[in-house]
């Protein structure tokens, strides 16, 4: 009798031990199963007890002593179909569970220096689309990895980014490069733009947030909160004039 297959039946390891072992027996004690199975007898008495209790092992008492003897191996095939049958009952139950888990948003935290790779590694994982973002000055502290990695593969992938700027001299010159890097942006006074993280919004779901001074960034997947941050920008960016 083979174990694996006893235990994906929905046995235990003892218990598939000490079946095959009264199979193999016929009418036995404890004492004998627990020798056959390998299994300690104290533990062989719980795998008895656990079979009896589905089905497929009975015993009686002959002489003060018990002798267990294995049911038809058939049995395993009701246990599975009444197992079945309960799972049918129970499932539409958990499946409403499962889809208000999945409304639920899904946030990823990351820290360290380099925290700030996560969510733009996360950007390129959506080709052919699309990303909005707000950046703060202090992204140019990384250039290296903007320069050299992130905008050669957004551009290979085909990520178009619109970006808004805070007009100062720093980030003005930056935002004069826009074929290079393939975006467009958009200026807005420092006065009234006070951005101490950058904000990326992307993908169909997803919002990326990256606090370079506090060494973390998040990644938030929700439909909900992307559509509101898409909103806001979008907002911004209307009223805001092109460069000239």
């Amino acid at each position: 009798m083979h174990l694996k297959e006893l235990k994906n039946a929905g046995l235990t390891e003892n218990e598939a031990k000490v079946y095959s072992a009264a199979l193999e027996l016929g009418e036995a004690s404890v004492y004998r199963l627990a020798k056959k199975s390998g299994v300690k007898r104290t533990t062989t008495y719980l795998a008895v007890e656990s079979l009896k209790e589905k089905g497929l092992m009975s015993g009686y008492n002959r002489n003060n002593v018990m002798l267990c003897y294995a049911e038809n191996p058939r049995k395993l095939t009701d246990i599975l179909e009444e197992k079945k049958k309960a799972l049918d009952k129970v499932l539409p139950e958990l499946l409403a569970v499962t889809n208000l888990i999945e409304k639920k948003p899904k946030i990823q935290f990351y820290e360290g220096k380099e925290a700030y790779k996560a969510v733009f590694k996360d950007v390129l994982r959506y080709p052919d689309n699309e990303m909005l973002a707000t950046f703060n000055e202090k992204f140019w502290n990384y250039g290296d990895y903007f320069v050299d990695y992130f905008i050669p593969e957004r551009k290979e992938k085909k990520i178009w980014a619109r970006v808004l700027f805070q007009d100062n001299p720093k980030l003005k010159g930056i935002a004069q490069d826009e074929k290079q890097h393939f975006f467009k942006s958009k200026l807005v006074p420092s006065e009234k733009f006070k951005v101490e993280i950058e904000m990326v919004v992307y993908g169909d779901n997803k919002v990326g947030l990256v606090s370079y001074d506090e060494e973390i960034a998040i990644i938030i997947e929700s439909q909900k909160i992307h559509i509101t941050q898409k909103s806001f920008f979008e907002v911004i960016w209307e009223v805001l004039p092109d460069k000239k």
